[in-house]
Formats: C-alpha cells, sequence, structure tokens
C-alpha cells in the first residue's frame, strides 16, 4: 500500500490546556511532506477513550495514514493501545521482549521494574513494534485491511526526544518503502508591501490555470505579520523534472509582483537587506523613536552584520530627539513627534553622527494609549535616506497591538530601505 493521505491524532488531556503545545506535530507535517504524503487533517483529543475511538473511526474513513501520538505510557490515562486495539478489533498480546527490555533499561540504574511497565509491553495482533532506545514506550505500526479499505496506523509515544527519532527510522524503513518514489516539491515567494486580497487579486488568474495542468501546482496563500506567503507545491518522481515545473510557475508569478517580493530562497527581510548592503559596500545606521530599537536589532541578528551596521540611537523622549540626534526643538514644536519632518531630521541627524550611507528614521504611536484623532494608535512615520536618491517619508496606518504596530514599522522601514538599494 502507498499512502497519499494521512492524519494526526495527538492524545493527552495535557494539550487541550494553555501550557502545553503540540509541537510533535509540526516536525511529524514535515516529514511526511518530504516523503509525498499529504497531511489533511490535525487533532487533538484528551484521555478519554470515546472521543479518541470517535477520531480513529473517523480518520479511518478518510486517510490512508493515522499517526497517533502519545497515551503509550505505563498509567492508566494511558489509552491509545487499548483503542486502537478496539477499534481495529485485533486481540493484545503481551510481547515478553519488550518486558525484558523495560526491565533491564530499569536495571542499568539499578531500579526495580514497577509491575505496571508491563502495559507497555501490550501489543495489537499484528503489529510491528517500533524499537524506543531513548524510553520505555515502543511504537507499533500496524498495516490493517479493514471495511474501510487498507491502512497505515502508527502509535508513536508523545515526548520529542522518543518520537522524532523512531519516526525517522520509520520514514527511512516501512513507510519510506510504501510511500513510493513521489515526492512533494515546494518553493515559497515572500511578499511585503501587499495585502493578501491585492496578492490574490494578482496570482489568481495565473494559478488557477495550475490546477488542470499534469502535474498540477497546488498553491496556497499564507497572512503572517508584515508579509504574504505564497506556496507553490507539486508532487513529482523526478527532482530535475520538479525544480523546472517550480521556476517556470514562479518566473510567472514574478512578472506580476516581482517587486514586492522580498526572497525566494528562504531569506528573511533582515538578511535580503544585509545582503544587499554588503554588495553595494554600504554602512546603515537608524534613529528609532516607537520602535525602541527594534530595527537595528534584527538587523543585529544576521551574523557578520558588523560588517554594514554602524550603530542606531533610541530616543524616545523630544529632548533626546534635540540633544541626541540634532532635532530642533522649533521643528518639534511646529510638527509634533510624529511627523514626517521630523523623521526626515532624526535621519539626517544619525547621518551626521555616523556617517552612514543608508540611514532610517522611525517614530510614532505603538499603542495602546497616545493617540489622537489626527494621530491614532498605529500612525508611524518612516524616513529612508540611500545615496543618490531623493529621501523617501512615508506616514503609515499599522494595526494591532503595541508588539504588532513595532513589528509591521521595521518590516516596512526594511522593505523600503531594500526597495530602495535593489534600484541603485
Amino acid at each position: 500500500m502507498a499512502p497519499r493521505t494521512a492524519e494526526i491524532i495527538a492524545v493527552g488531556s495535557e494539550l487541550l490546556g494553555a501550557t502545553r503545545a503540540d509541537t510533535n506535530s509540526l516536525y511529524l507535517s514535515g516529514r511526511l511532506s518530504e516523503i509525498g504524503i499529504d497531511l489533511r487533517i490535525k487533532s487533538v483529543v484528551g484521555d478519554e477513550p470515546g472521543d479518541l475511538a470517535t477520531l480513529l473511526r473517523q480518520a479511518l474513513d478518510r486517510s490512508d495514514l493515522i499517526v497517533l501520538t502519545g497515551g503509550l505510557g505505563p498509567t492508566d490515562d494511558d489509552l491509545t493501545r487499548d483503542v486502537v486495539s478496539e477499534v481495529l478489533g485485533l486481540p493484545m498480546d503481551v510481547d515478553e521482549a519488550i518486558v525484558a527490555k523495560i526491565r533491564a533499561r530499569f536495571e542499568r540504574r539499578g531500579l526495580v521494574m514497577p509491575e505496571v511497565n508491563r502495559r507497555q509491553a501490550n501489543v495489537p495482533r499484528g503489529a510491528f513494534v517500533l524499537d524506543n532506545p531513548n524510553g520505555t514506550a515502543p511504537g507499533l505500526l500496524i498495516d490493517h485491511a479493514g471495511a474501510s479499505g487498507r491502512h497505515i496506523v502508527i502509535l508513536l509515544p508523545g515526548p520529542p526526544r522518543e518520537l522524532q527519532p523512531m519516526f525517522e527510522r520509520v520514514c527511512a524503513g516501512p513507510l519510506g518503502e510504501r510511500a513510493g518514489h513521489e515526492r512533494a516539491y515546494r518553493t515559497t515567494l515572500f511578499i511585503t508591501g501587499r495585502g493578501e486580497s491585492h496578492v490574490e487579486q494578482a496570482v489568481q488568474p495565473i494559478y488557477s490555470r495550475w490546477r488542470d495542468a499534469s502535474p498540477p501546482i497546488s498553491t496556497t496563500i499564507l497572512a503572517a505579520m508584515g508579509q504574504i506567503e505564497l506556496h507553490l507545491t507539486v508532487r513529482e518522481t523526478d527532482d530535475t523534472r520538479a525544480r523546472a515545473i517550480l521556476d517556470r510557475a514562479r518566473d510567472e508569478l514574478m512578472a506580476v509582483i516581482a517587486p514586492d517580493v522580498y526572497s525566494i530562497d528562504g531569506r528573511v527581510m533582515e538578511e535580503v537587506v544585509g545582503d544587499l548592503l554588503k554588495a553595494r559596500g554600504h554602512t546603515i545606521a537608524a534613529a528609532e523613536s516607537c520602535t525602541g530599537g527594534l530595527f537595528t536589532s534584527r538587523l543585529t541578528d544576521v551574523a557578520g552584520s558588523s560588517a554594514y551596521v554602524r550603530g542606531g540611537v533610541v530616543a524616545y523622549a523630544n529632548e533626546d530627539k534635540t540633544a541626541l540626534l540634532g532635532v530642533p526643538a522649533a521643528l518639534l514644536a511646529a510638527h509634533g513627534a510624529v511627523s514626517e519632518p521630523v523623521a526626515v531630521a532624526m535621519a539626517e541627524g544619525i547621518r551626521e553622527r555616523t556617517h552612514a550611507d543608508v540611514t532610517v528614521g522611525i517614530t510614532g504611536i505603538a499603542g495602546p494609549g497616545g493617540g489622537t484623532e489626527a494621530k491614532p494608535v498605529g500612525t508611524v512615520v518612516i524616513a529612508v535616506m540611500v545615496p543618490g536618491r531623493p529621501v523617501y517619508v512615508r506616514t503609515y496606518s499599522f494595526v494591532g497591538g503595541r508588539a504588532m504596530v513595532k513589528f509591521q514599522a521595521t518590516q516596512a522601514a526594511l522593505d523600503r530601505v531594500r526597495r530602495m538599494l535593489a534600484t541603485d
């Protein structure tokens, strides 16, 4: 059987609370994609056997592969094995070899194995046991033919340090062999400066044609803070052919949205800007108010940024805008701190003090207080100076809480530097 669709069921009442996240599903979805299996549904269920049984029956009706994580421990609430045994109609046998391994594991630590650990040796008849060198709970792989067809059901322990190496071996062995040679290949375009609906309007006429292509290319648009991600996926057996298909598709999209695409190779915005600065031999410095140094911090998150980052000044108070950046007090009084003349003066001031080639001035109202009818929360002014180019200054209106406004402001400022350097 070559599974094409998959479903993940994360088991554990703790995952339904506010303190524990299901990180296993993120790892599993990535690995499944790499071997050409489409993950359709992820579910989280508490330690209630009836709820788990209902989810498992539903999964068997719609997916080829079902991966269950957690609930393989020795306690009464670890019921995944029992529920799978009941739903699949497979009697449970005790595997004494598992008991021996668990006992030996305790003995190596100078301990006696509690009898409750024998529950971890219960194996639905016909299941393939997945060894767990990092814990006491073995995994299980069941190739099952039932009323709804043939399925693969995999049971994995919950701790990532146990689950991940176990699933790596499964992917390299029995699951990879069943999955066949077809793989899912992806490429992503990272876009900023356009909203999700504007991106959709521009690219939908293009990607809608790909659904009926051979092979079809699936397209997903994701909105994230400060950017839009455009994911293209094709299933192919040949790496060279798959890459050629995705390259052609990407080129079609770039023909209509290229100026707003800041990365096609996975680099984040600050890396893209840093590479442009290095390529042109430019240095950069920033004068920040409402962003509190976040712009400079993002630039210096990149290794080697000392080659082009000269420095930064955080001048929150008006007095410090004057004392540290030379912004005239009369200018502040006439226009207010959040204004285009002041943002330009901040960029000019940091240039005079650092002699950087590219300078940025950012001032605004991050909230939640401080806004007025004329300048509401989210109002941010950005000024950028690049050698040989007119000064850029613009007033933006960002939405969201304080952290969102600050991030969007730095993203817009970095993007403006990128655009100005890209056409330099």
